[in-house]
């Protein structure tokens, strides 16, 4: 009883020291950093990602930050379709190394994930639709409040499966604040079509299911089970009903010749969804000089949980470590 009456003590001093932060830090650009939850401060407590709320078009925006106290450079974390920042990019099992933040926080740098709207923490917003050029706008506004707390330091952005076009789409609509982008598990056809939707589309507001979670891990023996089963529940907590998308049609406007700033495309060696001629169609028409495509050998659309890890976090620090000050 003695032990969970300190804990209490810690959370809530945590509580109260927070709440000052708050109070006495005026806010800009109509951004604050809240601690909303009891879970929330457990989360401090616990040392994993401090949450901020970054309000882009007058829409709240979870997004997770990994500080470093002497980073030589900060990364943005973009996630795919169906889960969002937390699951993706900073998962946690006792005795297993899986978190891409924790990663590159090893290496130096500081990260950030977003949650776009309806994933995570970041509500749907009033139309319950997500669409491309929307999550394109957020992902800007919130590059520029990182870049801002950072003494307007450009940040090297990450893209992975859906995150790869959104990231496309952000920077080739204002590039100023970004350092690199790198794009891991590019799936888009540049030369295909898209249908444009129906005015009449409906929501679905499907249920997620273990199945569609487990999905990416295709390498048989590549990652544990017990992780496997870990980022399920991870994944089907944070998010269980699917995000509702409209205006897909709208990927197909990604100009590889507007992107002009350093980019990394990674492809991993089994990944089904992101095969070798996508990647060649858009590595040769980026008109960047500075690009490189690196292939993760024994890799699939989840490679840097699983066994090749240390090489994607190798090969993803190689090559931002060059852009940094």
């Amino acid at each position: 009883m003695q032990q969970r009456t300190t804990f209490q003590a810690k959370v809530h001093h945590k509580l109260l020291l927070c709440m000052l932060f708050v109070l006495s830090t005026s806010c800009v650009a109509s951004i604050d950093t809240v601690v909303l939850s009891l879970d929330d401060q457990l989360i401090l407590e616990q040392g994993s990602p401090t949450r901020h709320t970054v309000v882009s078009d007058d829409h709240p925006m979870a997004v997770w930050e990994k500080s470093h106290d002497d980073a030589k450079g900060i990364i943005l974390f973009i996630h795919g379709r169906t889960w969002s920042g937390l699951p993706d990019f900073d998962l946690q099992m006792e005795g297993e190394e899986l978190s891409l933040m924790d990663g590159m926080l090893e290496q130096g740098y500081g990260s950030y994930a977003i949650d776009l709207r309806g994933y995570g923490k970041t509500p749907r917003d009033a139309s319950q639709w997500l669409s491309p050029t929307k999550a394109a706008a957020d992902v800007v506004n919130v590059i520029r409040w990182i870049s801002e707390r950072h003494q307007d330091t450009p940040i090297h952005v990450f893209g992975w499966s859906y995150g790869s076009v959104i990231s496309l789409l952000a920077t080739q609509t204002d590039s100023s604040a970004i350092a690199s982008l790198t794009l891991f598990g590019f799936w888009l056809d540049l030369d295909g079509k898209v249908n444009k939707d129906s005015e009449d589309k409906s929501l679905e507001k499907r249920i997620n299911t273990a199945e569609a979670a487990a999905s990416d891990f295709i390498v048989p023996g590549s990652i544990s089970q017990r992780a496997i089963n870990g980022y399920v529940k991870a994944a089907l907590a944070a998010d269980p009903v699917r995000v509702d998308w409209r205006n897909e049609h709208e990927f197909l406007g990604i100009d590889p010749s507007r992107i002009d700033i350093p980019v990394l495309l990674i492809q991993g060696e089994f990944d089904p969804i992101a095969p070798t001629d996508l990647q060649a169609k858009l590595f040769t028409r980026l008109k960047s000089a500075d690009k490189s495509w690196v292939v993760v050998s024994g890799g699939d659309h989840a490679a840097f949980m699983e066994m090749p890890r240390p090489y994607f976090i190798s090969a993803f620090s190689d090559f931002i470590d060059r852009f940094n000050p």
